[in-house]
């Protein structure tokens, strides 16, 4: 069983940025890890992936504004939000994937808690 703990959520202004991380509780070298969203009445949508051999995938709401990174030696993943939009506003879940890559949430097999990101206009 793999722990993921989410912090880094709040509230911002639009154009304001924000950075979530994702503490894992142990080590995953060989899976691909993500961050989904899910906005008030919407499905749960993948926002970025990052996989074991460190290729990034992005929505293309978001390409060029967010940025996936994973630190090996901390266990962690972070998901720098720049430029937020009052779209963005949602619950943000960590994912680790049970394959090197991870592109749909039926890929998953471990979620984080949930941080809410609101972005106010």
């Amino acid at each position: 069983q793999v722990q993921l703990v989410e912090s880094g959520g709040g509230l911002v202004q639009a154009g304001g940025s924000l950075r979530l991380s994702c503490a894992l509780s142990r080590g995953w070298w060989s899976n691909g890890m993500g961050r989904f969203r899910q906005g008030s009445g919407k499905e749960r949508e993948l926002v970025a992936s990052i996989s074991s051999g460190g290729s990034e995938f992005y929505a293309d709401s978001v390409k060029g504004w967010f940025t996936i990174s994973r630190d090996y030696a901390k266990n962690s993943l972070y998901l720098q939000m720049n430029s937020l939009k009052f779209e963005d506003t949602a619950v943000y879940y960590c994912a680790s994937g049970r394959m090197p890559y991870l592109h749909r949430s039926d890929q998953v097999n471990y979620w984080g808690q949930g941080t809410q990101v609101t972005v106010s206009s």
